[in-house]
């Protein structure tokens, strides 16, 4: 298969993810308050940083590499980012949902990859983004699309920790201490 038709395929079935998770995955109370609009936030972030990356390589040549390479490790790490997403969503059932909510049986999951990371979700979403600007071969769409979602995640986690600190109190106090937010080992 061409390179670029997987590109082109690998974003529209990670629109497409999106979406249905958008529709499909959004707390029956939908707190507002608890979410504080970051879902909304971040479909912003997204959509603009997409377009602003894809729009600056068009524009601008800055390339990362004269070589291939670089096309290949950015759509792996857009096919990892979905996929293991994908995975991690399926890990936690019922209890994802796409805004800031806690259901009343809802525990603190610790195993696979939460045993590592507090927002593995939230890492493999930044990993496709990172893939993308990766494969746009442009040092400044990689900053377009990777920054923006970065900061708009670092402040939904924000949010979200805050209610998880006031549901589980702590019990998360402790698995933060013990995790890590976005990369095993190191943040």
């Amino acid at each position: 298969m061409n390179l670029q038709i997987l590109f082109y395929a690998s974003m529209g079935a990670w629109l497409l993810t999106e979406i249905i998770y958008k529709q499909k995955l959004k707390s029956a109370d939908n707190d507002q308050k608890k979410d504080q609009s970051t879902l909304n936030l971040l479909w912003v972030v997204i959509i603009l940083s997409i377009a602003g990356a894809v729009t600056t390589s068009n524009m601008i040549s800055f390339p990362i590499s004269d070589s291939g390479w670089i096309f290949y490790l950015g759509e792996g790490l857009i096919l990892l980012g979905i996929v293991f997403r994908l995975i991690i969503i399926r890990s936690l059932g019922k209890y994802f949902t796409v805004d800031v909510t806690i259901k009343e049986d809802h525990k603190i999951k610790k195993e696979g990859f939460y045993r590592y990371l507090r927002h593995p979700s939230y890492a493999f979403s930044l990993l496709t983004f990172l893939g993308l600007g990766l494969y746009l071969n442009n040092w400044l769409s990689l900053v377009i699309a990777f920054i923006p979602p970065f900061l708009a995640f670092s402040y939904r986690i924000k949010i979200e920790e805050q209610v998880l600190i006031q549901r589980f109190g702590e019990e998360y106090v402790q698995y933060r201490k013990i995790t890590k937010k976005l990369i095993p080992f190191l943040y």
